[in-house]
């Protein structure tokens, strides 16, 4: 008996022990927060969404398409996942949290799902970081992929719907609403401006008087009724 409580003992152990690894590896692709509630959940309780105000940032590279297309695809796959370090690393000092990473774009989030004071002004003080720190990449990569690596960057500050979307068989952490949509478009406007940061009025509201901002001209986007109001980021006052 002794040696088979012994047994069922050491079982349990390694059982526990790949649970933690799981939920460890888990916590990867979903942020810790959000693991915990689910755990806490019912099964129809782990679909709640919350109505929150957050300032989200797309960051894409400009011309990669051009830039990668006769470059080895582990080249090119290793350049990525540097680039991502290097950005999400600024992301998470400033209290944001990576949404997606969609090819060479980063969408993240400063507001959700956890919320800090200021995060509209972390998102700005951020983008000024990454632009920044792309000098550790081209120290590297300049030479492998013939050109300076440089990106646009737009920031949307309004209501989003953050929560999980999917079926009770697949999740995804989703941040959802017009604000998403329309943070892309003022990140598409820096096509012809690398290296530039642009914002939109109501995030310009709550931090003109910590940064230099340069208005630009209103601006018919798709998808957008209204000309939209957008202001460069110049760098801190």
């Amino acid at each position: 008996l002794q040696e088979k409580n012994k047994f069922l003992i050491a079982e349990l152990n390694k059982r526990v022990k790949e649970q933690e690894n799981t939920l460890t590896l888990f916590k990867k692709y979903v942020p810790e927060s959000i693991v915990e509630k689910s755990l806490k959940a019912d099964s129809l309780g782990i679909f709640d969404g919350e109505l929150r105000e957050v300032s989200v940032m797309f960051c894409d590279v400009r011309n990669f398409t051009e830039m990668s297309a006769d470059k080895d695809p582990k080249e090119v796959v290793k350049f990525l996942n540097e680039f991502y370090t290097v950005m999400t690393k600024s992301i998470t000092e400033h209290n944001g949290f990576v949404n997606q990473f969609i090819g060479d774009e980063i969408f993240a989030t400063f507001g959700a799902p956890l919320t800090f004071p200021e995060n509209h002004t972390n998102a700005v003080y951020c983008s000024i970081e990454m632009i920044a720190r792309l000098q550790i990449l081209n120290e590297k990569y300049f030479k492998i992929m013939n050109r300076s690596i440089e990106v646009g960057i737009g920031i949307n500050t309004g209501n989003v719907i953050a929560g999980n979307l999917g079926t009770v068989d697949r999740l995804e952490y989703s941040i959802t609403g017009d604000t998403v949509n329309t943070g892309k478009r003022i990140e598409s406007l820096t096509t012809n401006s690398p290296n530039t940061i642009l914002i939109n009025t109501p995030t310009y509201n709550y931090v003109n008087h910590l940064f230099d901002l340069k208005p630009w001209e209103p601006v018919l986007v798709k998808g957008i009724k209204d000309p939209l109001h957008v202001f460069e980021v110049l760098g801190k006052k």
